[in-house]
C-alpha cells in the first residue's frame, strides 16, 4: 500500500465508487461477502488498492495545501514541477488559529512581529507521496484563497 487505507467514514462516503471498483474487477456483492469471510486477506488487499486508487486521483488533482498552526501559516502552491510556499511566521504570543489572533495578522500585516517568506521545492522522485506526506503532517488540500491573497500582497 502506498498511502493510507481510507477511513470507516470515508469508505461510507464512498460506497458507490467502491461497489464499482469491485464491478471492474468481476466482484459481484455475493462474491465479496464470501471474500471478506473466507479470505479477509484479499480483501484488505482489494480495500488497500481502493484507497491508493482514490488517493491517487486526489493527488493528482490538489491545486494547493495549507498547514496552519498558532504562529506559522505554510501555504502552498502544488505545480507541475515544483511547489511555491508561502510562510508566515509570527514572532509574537498571538495565536492565528484563533478568530481573533487572525484577524490581529490581518489587521498587522507590516508589524514587525510578522515575517514573510517565499520558496520553491522541488518534488523528489514521487510528486504525489510528497503532497501525501504534507498531509500526513496536517496539511489540508484548499482551494487557494490564502495563497492568492498574501502571493499579490507580497508580490
Amino acid at each position: 500500500m502506498k498511502y493510507s487505507r481510507l477511513t470507516k467514514e470515508q469508505f461510507e462516503e464512498l460506497h458507490q465508487e467502491f461497489i464499482n471498483f469491485l464491478a471492474t474487477q468481476s466482484i459481484t456483492a455475493d462474491e465479496w461477502a464470501n471474500l471478506k469471510v473466507n479470505r479477509p486477506e484479499l480483501a484488505e488487499t482489494e480495500l488497500d488498492v481502493f484507497s491508493d486508487l482514490i488517493w491517487e486521483g486526489v493527488l493528482n488533482t490538489a491545486e494547493y495545501l495549507e498547514h496552519i498552526s498558532s504562529q506559522h501559516m505554510y501555504l502552498f502552491k502544488l505545480g507541475e514541477e515544483n511547489m511555491q510556499a508561502i510562510v508566515i511566521n509570527l514572532k509574537n504570543d498571538v495565536d492565528i488559529t484563533t478568530t481573533e489572533g487572525y484577524n490581529w495578522l490581518r489587521e498587522n500585516l507590516m508589524d514587525e512581529d510578522v515575517e514573510f517568506l517565499q520558496a520553491n521545492k522541488d518534488y523528489s522522485e514521487d510528486k504525489n507521496l510528497d503532497k501525501f506526506n504534507m498531509i500526513e503532517q496536517g496539511a489540508v488540500i484548499t482551494k487557494g484563497d490564502l495563497f492568492r491573497y498574501f502571493n499579490k500582497l507580497i508580490n
